[in-house]
């Protein structure tokens, strides 16, 4: 990475051509492969929880041990199925998206989504930090 001072100002062009690139179209379908299917299973599950609470109050009242009853783990549960999710999100990301958006990174910071007849003076556009 370059230090900020060095750094000249991405245009708006240099972040289109980054964003109509195939190398940001496969990082978007990459997330979207599993932040989608993740999130629709954890909805349902968390559903289903709700569900069984309201509608099937003996079920969730079983005994399981003690005083520890059924509805009680499957709330628990909800908690271990979100740490389990970002976990997975996690290794997903550091696997399949990091390494695509660290080298768009790269190129944005190397000026190489840069279109013909776009502006270079130092003054133009904007930049992230």
């Amino acid at each position: 990475m370059s230090e900020p001072n060095e750094r000249r100002l991405l245009t708006p062009e240099e972040y289109l051509g980054a964003q109509n690139s195939p190398e940001f179209v496969d990082l978007k379908k990459r997330f979207r492969a599993f932040a989608f299917p993740m999130t629709f299973a954890f909805f349902a599950w968390y559903l289903l929880y709700v569900l069984l609470s309201t509608y099937a109050p003996d079920l969730m009242a079983t005994r399981v041990f003690g005083n520890v009853n059924l509805g009680l783990l499957l709330g628990l549960a909800q908690f271990v199925t979100t740490f389990a999710i970002t976990h997975l999100y996690v290794a997903h990301a550091n696997r399949r998206t990091d390494p695509i958006s660290d080298e768009m990174r790269e190129r944005l910071e190397h000026h190489e989504y840069r279109t013909a007849g776009a502006a270079t003076t130092d003054t133009e556009g904007a930049t992230r930090v």
